[in-house]
């Protein structure tokens, strides 16, 4: 489990394929390296993966197809930074909301704006997600967790505005984001179960 505070910020050393598949070669930067073990689970802007290989101040993910059909991580090149944080241990200190690193949708940034010191973005999901998404509730966007500010329901789409603050901007990848670019949402947990046994109660 992860809380959606981004611990680090890294670049991406290689990217290659195989049968399919993918593996991901992440830079080692700042403290966050001293903390990770082959096996360790680790949030890469928000998609829960295990470290299979740790040399040469690099960490090795193996992406299988299940997650990238499910994700963006296909579109990654060398160069590009992805946000990182480590799983949750007993007794940590819970700064943001329960998350499992297991995206429920992808999502485009639609609109950007300045808000005071802040940005304003807004985002377009699939409106599977409609239900799932709340204003003042809590969502996960490339790992970070936010909370939703305005949801406007789509015959086709669901959008959602989100307020970021500077240090977001510069904690995280999502300063970065440019109009059309995709991203990763994962819905709050506890929605995501009250609905499954909504559907099975019917």
């Amino acid at each position: 489990m992860f809380t959606g505070i981004v611990q680090s910020v890294v670049g991406i050393r290689a990217v290659s394929t195989r049968d399919g598949e993918l593996t991901i070669e992440l830079e080692l930067e700042g403290l966050i390296g001293e903390n990770i073990s082959i096996g360790d689970s680790v949030s890469v802007s928000g998609v829960c993966l295990t470290v299979a290989r740790i040399s040469n101040n690099c960490l090795a993910f193996d992406v299988s197809r299940e997650t990238l059909s499910r994700t963006h991580l296909s579109n990654l090149s060398e160069g590009d930074r992805v946000n990182l944080e480590l799983a949750m241990s007993v007794g940590d200190r819970f700064g943001g909301h329960l998350v499992s690193g297991h995206i429920d949708g992808l999502g485009t940034l639609v609109a950007k704006e300045s808000a005071g010191r802040s940005t304003r973005m807004r985002f377009r999901a699939p409106r599977a997600l409609a239900p799932l998404i709340a204003e003042k509730g809590s969502v996960t966007v490339d790992g970070v967790s936010l909370t939703v500010n305005r949801v406007d329901d789509q015959s086709s789409a669901v959008e959602f505005e989100l307020n970021l603050v500077p240090h977001t901007l510069t904690a995280t990848t999502l300063g970065q984001l440019q109009i059309d670019h995709l991203v990763h949402i994962e819905v709050d947990l506890v929605a995501r179960y009250l609905k499954r046994l909504q559907e099975c109660d019917e």
